[in-house]
């Protein structure tokens, strides 16, 4: 039997700024030449950006479709899986990773976070919600700066 492979979640929003897109295509780059999967919800945006950094790299992108399409996926995307959940798979999404980086995003991304901590899956924020240290589980939410650093927290979170 093989080992199951590592998969990075890369949330964020759909209608996201060009710092962000440019920040999460880096970021879904370096997660693919670490040996990653990536999964995402699957759209536009940071997801779309995230999903094209990753493929870029030669690696595998898994998105988790709020619709029951599967031709809505980006193109970027591997394996497409259509939920029909519309926000409600988002708890799929943050369950679906052993670990979870945040580039930027909106309340979507935040419900996402919000299921990661829950689930004590390691949050990394790369110019996304800042959270109060006092409510959130110690060392289970980080903020980074830079992709690199995102990446790097996140694989460091998992070992």
């Amino acid at each position: 039997m093989s080992e199951r492979k590592t998969t990075i979640a890369v949330i964020g929003a759909g209608d996201a700024s060009q710092r962000e897109t440019a920040r999460a295509e880096e970021v879904g780059r370096l997660v693919a030449e670490r040996g990653a999967a990536l999964v995402c919800g699957g759209l536009g945006g940071v997801m779309e950006a995230a999903c094209r950094g990753a493929k870029q790299a030669g690696g595998t992108t898994i998105g988790i479709l709020p619709v029951y399409d599967r031709d809505a996926a980006n193109p970027f995307v591997d394996y497409a899986v259509a939920t029909g959940l519309g926000h409600a798979r988002n708890v799929i999404v943050a369950s679906s990773a052993d670990a979870v980086i945040a580039v930027g995003g909106k309340t979507g991304t935040l419900s996402e976070i919000a299921f990661a901590l829950k689930n004590g899956t390691t949050v990394v924020a790369l110019d996304s919600w800042k959270l109060d240290p006092v409510r959130t589980p110690a060392g289970n939410y980080i903020i980074a700066d830079s992709p690199e650093e995102a990446v790097k927290a996140a694989f460091d979170a998992i070992k």
